[in-house]
């Protein structure tokens, strides 16, 4: 038996924009795939706070994610649908120009160079950059 691919969900697809702090884990994602505890240090916003952030993206087809022993990875990924797909590139490329994003992405970089100053970031793995192939292609 053939199995079905589940519709997009575009009123998901914008709900899940519809958050800062969702709004703030992709522009901190951008075109890298980044460990849960580097979130966790950047917000400055508890871990189950954050992972319920992430499974809400996860669910919308916005991320996905890779375990690595205890790590979990999350990247963008871009919707099935094309104007979604339009919709995420547009707003990815305006996180650019926004200050508060602009402030995440440089303390994300500081942590990056620096994780020995960060208690909560001992041993965890840096980011790794994504092949924009794999950003921008769909599920």
């Amino acid at each position: 038996m053939a199995t079905r691919q589940k519709a997009f969900d575009i009123e998901r697809f914008f709900q899940a924009l519809g958050d800062n702090t969702r709004l703030r884990l992709l522009n901190l994602m951008g075109d890298q795939e980044i460990c849960v505890c580097y979130f966790v240090e950047i917000l400055n916003q508890p871990q189950p706070k954050i992972s319920r952030h992430l499974a809400y993206l996860r669910n919308a087809g916005i991320v996905t994610t890779r375990r690595d022993g205890k790590w979990m990875h999350y990247r963008i990924v871009m919707p099935p649908n094309e104007g979604a797909a339009r919709v995420l590139q547009e707003i990815l490329q305006w996180f650019k120009e926004e200050k508060t994003m602009q402030s995440d992405r440089a303390k994300l970089t500081k942590a990056c160079c620096t994780p020995e100053k960060f208690v909560t970031l001992q041993g965890a793995p840096l980011p790794m950059p994504v092949e924009p192939s794999t950003v921008f292609a769909t599920r």
